[in-house]
């Protein structure tokens, strides 16, 4: 098994290791827009028009949660400096350890959505959308995330600064994944929201793992 596949599976067998903690993310993700409606009321138009919004902004804070589990324990076993020192390239290990992440996060919140759709009692025609703008989004947040997380691993209270850094840079996701929804259930074409959206994604894919893959020999300097 190549070391990129290693990686990913290390990530995942640790990840169930965890047990109940390695749901904290979807657990958030399901309490935290399940609040909403109790806040806006019963209405079913009104939770529809406000239903893809929620639903994507605890995907982001659900993902931003989960941010620190990406780098934080190798560091502090310090199988960290080991990846570092691989005679493999770094960045093809900062994209393994992105993809678990993606696997144990943002898969897990992608499978929750319909439920929470239902919920926010937002039409059956919107479900395909929200779950094809998740499944393009998501991979997004993970990998900006994994820029953000690499350059305060090791800080004191580096989850306030990882914040500050990384959600910003996710805005423009949030926008074009809720208009691609958004023209979907008006029955409007969201396909070029949704391609920008997965240009955001390829971009990310590029330009992320080199620069996280930077950041850590930064961090660990």
């Amino acid at each position: 098994m190549s070391p990129f596949l290693q990686t990913i599976r290390r990530d995942l067998i640790l990840a169930r290791r965890q047990g109940a903690s390695a749901f904290l993310a979807v657990g958030f993700f399901v309490v935290a827009a399940s609040l909403f409606p109790f806040a806006v009321g019963p209405d079913p138009d009104v939770l529809a028009s406000i239903g893809a919004g929620v639903i994507w902004v605890s995907a982001l804070l659900a993902t931003l949660l989960s941010l620190d589990r990406l780098f934080q324990a190798d560091f502090e076993d310090g199988s960290l400096d080991l990846l570092v020192l691989a005679p493999q390239p770094l960045f093809l290990l900062v994209l393994a350890k992105t993809i678990a992440h993606w696997l144990t996060t943002a898969l897990p919140l992608i499978i929750a959505a319909p439920l929470l759709a239902m919920f926010m009692a937002i039409p059956p025609e919107g479900f395909a959308p929200l779950l094809l703008a998740m499944l393009i989004g998501t991979p997004a947040l993970s990998l900006i995330g994994a820029v953000g997380a690499a350059l305060t691993v090791g800080m004191r209270r580096g989850g306030v600064l990882l914040s500050l850094l990384v959600l910003p840079l996710y805005i423009p996701v949030l926008i074009f994944s809720v208009a691609s929804i958004s023209a979907a259930l008006i029955g409007q074409d969201g396909s070029p929201a949704m391609m920008l959206l997965g240009a955001l994604s390829l971009f990310s894919l590029v330009l992320a793992p080199p620069a996280a893959a930077a950041a850590l020999r930064l961090s660990l300097e």
